[in-house]
């Protein structure tokens, strides 16, 4: 079927040399977040019970971490001048990148997928299963999330940048999405009570939320969500 949704053209878009610092800072929350997020069921007790000692402990530690990995260039958005020129171009993805972007596939999709288990399961029954779902499916999901950005099968974790131009869509489409839905979720949780009624309502919003934040990321409506089509050069964050 062909594409019918908005796109950019390469030549189009404004050619930049360098990152500036305040670029360069701004994109050390998102992997922060992203790596913050990596020990599954010590996010799930953050949410559950607040920040504890072993949140605490992780967070300190993933700040140093990317801090020295931002300040030496090494994250994603962080160097000091931008990586990818040529949205079609055969160049070597760096390890880092294919690191960072591994993980912030495993962010996006372990929780979603978690989460959308725990829904149905709460919707079918009445009960809920949280704990013992993120307990036990966590480490197997982000171990194959991870074994697959290991091997390059996601998006942007190649070993080639030659398909950034659509790559990149999928991800920030997928972004998009499952914050929406998250959030959602989260505010309906907090407000809404625990009943059958409210559990399939909760799962209907977030599957919902999914489908349409999808339809629109496939549309290119939102940003960084339309196909770089060929022209000159391109700069991609």
């Amino acid at each position: 079927m062909r594409y019918s949704g908005k796109v950019e053209y390469a030549d189009a878009r404004k050619m930049r040399q360098r990152n500036t610092r305040l670029y360069r800072l701004a994109h050390w929350p998102i992997w922060i977040w992203v790596f913050f997020l990596a020990p599954g069921p010590l996010t799930f007790t953050l949410f559950a019970h607040g920040f504890g000692l072993g949140n605490l402990a992780w967070l300190l530690a993933v700040l140093a971490g990317t801090g020295v990995a931002a300040v030496r260039g090494k994250l994603p958005g962080s160097e000091p001048r931008p990586y990818i020129l040529r949205f079609d171009e055969d160049k070597p993805n760096p390890l880092y990148r294919r690191v960072c972007y591994a993980f912030a596939w495993n962010a996006v999709l372990s929780f979603a997928l978690l989460n959308l288990s725990g829904l149905i399961v709460a919707a079918a029954t009445g009960k809920w299963y949280m704990r013992p779902i993120y307990r036990h499916g966590y480490l197997p999901l982000c171990a194959i999330i991870l074994l697959l950005g290991a091997f390059g099968k996601l998006p942007r974790v190649g070993r080639s940048t030659r398909g950034e131009g659509t790559e990149r869509r999928y991800f920030y489409g997928s972004v998009w999405a499952v914050t929406v839905a998250q959030t959602l979720l989260l505010a309906l949780w907090k407000i809404a009570p625990q009943t059958q009624v409210t559990n399939v309502l909760k799962l209907a919003v977030f599957v919902g939320a999914l489908l349409s934040m999808g339809v629109g990321a496939y549309r290119g409506m939102l940003p960084r969500t339309r196909p770089i089509l060929p022209g000159e050069s391109m700069v991609a964050d």
